[in-house]
């Protein structure tokens, strides 16, 4: 579920780095150089990039902007090209066994299999569609802090790299104790070192 639905896992992270003076305008720049590039007429693998958060399709932010007061608000798209290993491997051996009758050899040497593993990988490739998918992302600038609409790991290991390729600043997971010390007051952070572990039983 995403920022726009009634109902939201997230996780939050603080922003970390030097934020330019001008970030609007550097903010500006960098959404649109990394926005969303459709694959669906080529042959690559992947593709990730911005899109509005209200339309997937949006990459230039015709439909809404990604401006809402001190917020950036943005979705990741991912585009993949997948194939999967059972039918790689059949049409793998398919191929093989027609190579070895045309040759009429009983065996292929490493080098012909490897050849022929990336033929098909590729033939597979071009007949694959990309399958996609969105996470939606909130920037408070005031505060500093990101919250990423998914509790995937590895969806989040490509949303903490991709912000950091867009924007040039580093992204830190704020675990509950490092949301705590961010949310109390000052005078109220030192009983954070005080606190232990408890088993209820």
């Amino acid at each position: 579920m995403g920022l726009l639905s009634r109902s939201a896992s997230f996780v939050r992270y603080a922003v970390e780095g030097e934020v330019p003076e001008n970030l609007w305008e550097v903010a500006a720049e960098r959404i649109a150089r990394h926005a969303f590039r459709d694959i669906d007429e080529s042959f690559e693998e992947r593709s990730v990039g911005w899109v509005s958060v209200s339309n997937m399709f949006d990459s230039a932010f015709v439909y809404a902007s990604y401006a809402a007061g001190d917020y950036i608000v943005l979705a990741m798209r991912i585009d993949e090209r997948k194939v999967s290993s059972k039918v790689l491997n059949k049409f793998c051996m398919k191929e093989e066994e027609r190579v070895k009758k045309m040759k009429q050899v009983p065996r292929l040497s490493r080098a012909q299999r490897m050849e022929i593993k990336e033929n098909v990988t590729l033939s597979l490739m071009k007949k694959a569609l990309p399958v996609p998918a969105v996470y939606d992302m909130c920037w408070n600038l005031a505060e500093g802090t990101v919250l990423f609409f998914s509790t995937n790991q590895k969806a989040q290991e490509v949303f903490e790299e991709f912000f950091r390729e867009a924007f040039g600043l580093g992204l830190m997971l704020q675990v509950p104790y490092l949301v705590a010390e961010h949310l109390l007051p000052a005078e109220a952070r030192p009983a954070l070192a005080e606190v232990a572990p408890v088993i209820f039983v």
